[in-house]
């Protein structure tokens, strides 16, 4: 096997172990952040079924007092 083609193939097999490393670590992400924390997804429910204040900060706003 020439130097080229011995190359070639550890390129070729790195660009695709990164690749697949990339994607995993993608759709890991994807599916830790589909739920508001906290909640557990059921079988048929939607992540976006979930009130947004319920994502974000307290769930009623915050009073100031002088």
């Amino acid at each position: 096997m020439n130097t080229f083609v011995a190359t070639a193939s550890r390129d070729l097999t790195c660009g695709v172990a990164a690749a697949l490393i990339t994607l995993i670590l993608g759709m890991s992400f994807v599916e830790s952040t589909s739920v508001p924390p906290g909640s557990h997804m059921s079988e048929g429910a939607p992540a976006a079924g979930a009130p947004v204040r319920a994502w974000f900060g307290q769930p009623a706003p915050a009073v100031l007092v002088d």
